[in-house]
């Protein structure tokens, strides 16, 4: 057993640009160094390492970590041999503890037993319960599938083979209220504190009873960014309203925070260069089974904006594709505004549209692998996208249709914070509107980066929510968190996962203040102590959006613009809270309360 608090020291002596140097050779790059990733193949580098926040990441497959990280995964060394390898590198001995005292000391720490990394066990726990009540009840439905001449029929009619079935783990959920009794006895008389409940799989009605919420649908698991289900979809198998019906927000299922077959299709979409984003799980199964692996799926909603961020995480060139209709087209321009302000220059989003009365599963069973991706070659660009849905709207030849377009293009544009994507489209624009790129940048309110404004910096996209925002900068520079008002993070009902990340993030550096007292110059990455920790893989890609930070970033206006979204996003939902309270039910508190927010 290795104290946390040698590991900190030794993370302090050791440099990783000199570690990972003896083992890749590495080329400065700014304020960085890169390479080519040593984890998987590649021939543009985007490994990069950090020499002030001391890890590396890379962009193509993800890998993230500390100097003992690399050790292991480059070198094949379990946690003990990297950690006295390094030791032995800057003359450090590695103390011996007794396990039951090491067990002690962490427990009452906050850390566990195991390498003195942080838990959060409770929480941990009852992760654990849903994980397990998703698995079995996957498996039940599988089985089910086996048994109903029905639902296996209507799959090969879609054109499914058992293999593919198989590969995403389709199963059925028979008719019938209570099936999953069955397979979970008991879960009725633990009430509404039933993992069954928790986990979206059974409805509780005001009176108490009990019912399954999937019923006569093929079910489609969803997994989250490790793999586990998390969540579930299921389709009608003939007519029938909802024609997809998924899982409710739970503790660990947000449906705008997740993309169908992402974890799968990773690799798919590394070696292919793109991903294809789909509305539906049957046309990512049917790509899938004719050898088009890249493809996700929203779930069932418009893309959002945390689904682009985690799209743009995993490559370079993200193409939607929609049905050639109304509701396709009003599907594809929700995701391009959506996708705005999170544009970065050198990064391609693109817009294909089906025949009309085609979708992605009956094209590709129609026409096959090769004429489909022939057609993706045939993609709108988002920035032809966006002024081709303008022009709609207007009449160029009259001086009030151009005076709409600037109008109508100006709150998207605003939203642009890639400098060269800005000037580009300021600059279609002012050939559209007919009125000066300088006279628009004016009337817009628009300073795009130009060739004469290069050192200017441009405004960073914030993240979508303000836990996201704080954990970034806690990360960066954890002695803010002598600023942090803790009251802000005891809010109950909160389904995002980042927030329990964040109360996690806290807790830890409320328990060791050495990590705090270091300055971003010399502190060692924080996420190397939740090295088994559940939240590690979304700490990890958080941590790799600093990545660019440097001296010139002004952490106190980041620190206060995090906190007053915080207190805008808990202000509207209090009051959203006592507005659907009826007004009768409402204490004289209530009422001052209700009307000092709407105030505020």
């Amino acid at each position: 057993m290795i104290p946390s608090s040698f590991i900190h020291d030794l993370l302090g002596r050791v440099d990783i640009v000199n570690v990972i140097d003896r083992h890749v050779p590495l080329k400065k790059a700014g304020a960085n160094y890169n390479a080519c990733c040593p984890f998987h193949n590649e021939k543009t580098p985007s490994f990069t390492v950090s020499p002030t926040k001391q890890f590396f990441h890379c962009f193509g497959c993800g890998a993230h970590g500390s100097p003992i990280n690399f050790l292991m995964e480059y070198s094949g060394m379990n946690f003990v041999e990297a950690v006295t390898d390094l030791a032995t590198s800057v003359g450090m001995q590695v103390p011996v503890q007794s396990m039951e005292r090491n067990r002690s000391a962490n427990l009452e720490s906050g850390l566990s037993p195991i390498d003195g990394e942080y838990l959060e066990e409770s929480t941990t726990a009852s992760r654990q319960n849903l994980d397990e009540v998703m698995r079995e009840a996957t498996q039940f439905y599988r089985e089910q599938l086996k048994q109903s001449e029905k639902a296996v029929a209507y799959l090969k009619k879609r054109g499914l083979s058992g293999e593919t079935a198989a590969h995403f783990a389709i199963g059925y959920a028979p008719g019938g209220w209570q099936n999953l009794e069955a397979v979970f006895s008991g879960y009725k008389s633990e009430g509404s504190e039933s993992p069954l409940i928790q986990a979206g799989l059974v409805i509780v009605t005001d009176d108490g009873k009990q019912y399954d919420r999937f019923r006569d649908r093929v079910m489609f698991p969803i997994l989250g960014h490790k793999g586990k289900i998390i969540g579930f979809g299921g389709r009608v198998l003939e007519q029938g309203e909802p024609k997809y019906l998924n899982s409710p927000e739970t503790p660990i299922f947000a449906k705008g925070h997740e993309l169908y077959n992402l974890f799968s299709a990773r690799r798919a979409i590394r070696d292919a260069g793109c991903v294809i984003v789909v509305e539906g799980y049957m046309d990512v199964v049917a790509l899938y089974q004719h050898g088009v692996e890249y493809a996700v799926a929203a779930l069932g909603t418009a893309t959002t904006a945390f689904q682009i961020q985690k799209l743009l995480r995993q490559t370079d060139e993200v193409i939607f594709c929609f049905d050639g209709d109304v509701a396709g087209n009003k599907a594809a321009w929700r995701a391009m505004e959506n996708s705005l302000p999170y544009l970065v220059d050198g990064k391609n989003l693109s817009f294909l549209f089906l025949p009309e009365g085609e979708d992605p599963d009956s094209y590709i069973n129609q026409f096959g692998k090769e004429v489909f991706e022939e057609l993706i070659k045939q993609a709108i660009p988002l920035s032809v996208f966006l002024f081709n849905g303008l022009l709609k709207e207007v009449d160029l030849q009259a001086s009030e249709g151009r005076a709409k377009l600037v109008r109508d293009a100006k709150p998207l544009l605003k939203q642009v914070t890639a400098p060269v994507m800005a000037l580009m489209l300021l600059k279609r624009l002012a050939e559209l509107s007919g009125i000066s790129q300088n006279e628009l940048e004016d009337l817009l309110q628009i300073k795009p980066v130009s060739s004469k404004k290069s050192r200017e910096k441009a405004a960073r996209p914030r993240p979508v929510s303000p836990y996201h925002w704080l954990i970034q900068i806690l990360l960066y520079q954890p002695v803010y968190i002598n600023k942090l008002d803790r009251g802000l993070l005891a809010v109950s009902g909160e389904l995002y996962e980042e927030l329990e990340v964040l109360r996690a993030l806290v807790e830890f550096l409320d328990v060791h203040p050495q990590v705090i007292n270091g300055t971003s110059a010399s502190s060692s990455s924080i996420v190397t102590y939740f090295r088994d920790n559940p939240y590690r893989e979304l700490l990890e890609k958080i941590e790799s959006e600093t990545l660019d930070w440097d001296d010139t970033i002004d952490l106190e206006a980041e620190f206060s613009g995090a906190l007053e979204r915080l207190q805008e996003v808990q202000r509207k939902k209090r009051m959203t809270e006592l507005h659907n309270k009826p007004l009768s039910q409402l204490t004289e508190r209530e009422k001052q309360e209700l009307k000092a927010l709407a105030m505020s």
